[in-house]
């Protein structure tokens, strides 16, 4: 049932296509952009949804509850990306988020589920203090909330202190949310803690709907202050890229390892992010999409493999799998060759147009670093 209400989430969106909607006063939009991450965060639910049927009866926590925090978690994720409005956009975040802060601590007798579960809630709590300034703040410089609103509001005064606060303060709730340095302390936690499938999801769906959110509200809402945030994302883009890839070096265990290299792929798009207008911003919605299958996929690998009747996420584990699992081993391979970046992959696609934008908007340093932190990944 979870599984089909994702399907028809997914054959209404794409039945939208091209009829660009608002609703709410303009604090909901339907535009194609908004479409296109329904359809990523859709395949993400799906996928984690089907890695899930068998995971949890093999595990022992088998119940409806699950599948319903995925649906309500799910909605967030649609709502977030969708969002005209900085209200909405964290109603959206807080609806995504709580149900995965239940979800991560699902296996009640693991510590490090525990462990996973109260940080996940701690920062997030910390990090929505953060948000919910922010909002303030830019509310009492422009009186607007909505995306449109704030644009035009700021064109027509000249620079304000008060927004710059406003918006480090906002993308600080971002930063977290896209687990960029140095707002990335939850992740290897968390993906190591909660279960496999809810890592899958966390790691694509719940990225994907903040990304998208991340964009807008840069593009749109604080287009007039471009010149400020463009150099701070150029920092925080080579620091999480670079941080991300050297850190996934000495892991053992695989899911921390997958765990800090989400980490370095967040990077990547904010190379994206950074190089801006239409080509930016359809390079980093064509590498969630890539980064969403190869993800779950990755994922789903650890899930099915098992050693001594249990998950197996040490490195070591791996060893032999392609005499023991021919399949299994071949599809891992793939999945972790694509987010390389190796050719002709999706992910060699996706990193292709992110660096090309970025080339053709002057950021050609920015590119030699991502480049260069490709080598490292490998």
């Amino acid at each position: 049932m979870a599984l089909a209400g994702i399907v028809a989430a997914l054959l209404a969106s794409i039945g939208q296509w091209g009829h660009g909607a608002r609703a709410f006063r303009d604090m909901v939009l339907l535009d194609d952009y908004a479409l296109f991450l329904h359809v990523v965060i859709c395949y993400a639910a799906a996928l984690a949804v089907l890695l899930s049927i068998d995971y949890l009866r093999r595990n022992g926590i088998e119940s409806g509850e699950y599948y319903a925090l995925v649906l309500m978690s799910t909605s967030g994720m649609l709502l977030l990306a969708s969002a005209g409005d900085l209200l909405v956009v964290f109603l959206g975040i807080e609806l995504m988020s709580l149900p995965l802060y239940v979800l991560a601590g699902l296996f009640k007798t693991r510590l490090d589920a525990g462990e996973a579960s109260m940080k996940y809630f701690l920062l997030g709590a910390f990090a929505t203090a953060f948000f919910l300034y922010g909002v303030a703040l830019i509310f009492g410089a422009t009186g607007a909330t909505n995306f449109d609103r704030i644009a035009a509001a700021a064109a027509a005064r000249p620079p304000d202190s008060l927004i710059t606060v406003g918006l480090g303060l906002l993308l600080v709730g971002f930063g977290f949310k896209i687990s960029s340095v140095p707002f990335h302390m939850w992740a290897p936690d968390v993906y190591e803690g909660a279960p496999t499938s809810i890592t899958a999801l966390i790691a694509t769906g719940s990225k994907a709907a903040a990304f998208g959110a991340l964009v807008r509200v840069l593009t749109v809402a604080f287009k007039a202050a471009q010149p400020d945030w463009t150099v701070l994302l150029w920092a925080v883009a080579a620091v999480t890229m670079t941080l991300g890839n050297v850190v996934a070096i000495a892991q053992s265990n695989f899911k921390r390892m997958l765990a800090y290299s989400s980490v370095a792929h967040v990077g990547y798009m904010l190379v994206g992010v950074v190089a801006g207008g239409v080509p930016g911003a359809g390079a980093v919605l064509y590498y969630l999409l890539a980064y969403t299958f190869t993800t779950v996929g990755a994922f789903g690998v650890i899930l099915m493999v098992e050693r001594a009747g249990e998950e197996a996420v040490d490195v070591r584990d791996y060893a032999g799998l392609a005499r023991r699992h021919p399949v299994l081993a071949a599809t891992l391979a793939l999945y972790l060759l694509s987010l390389i970046g190796i050719p002709p992959l999706a992910g060699f696609v996706g990193k292709f147009y992110l660096f090309g934008s970025a080339v053709r908007a002057g950021y050609l340093w920015l590119t030699v670093v991502a480049v260069l932190n490709s080598a490292i990944a490998a």
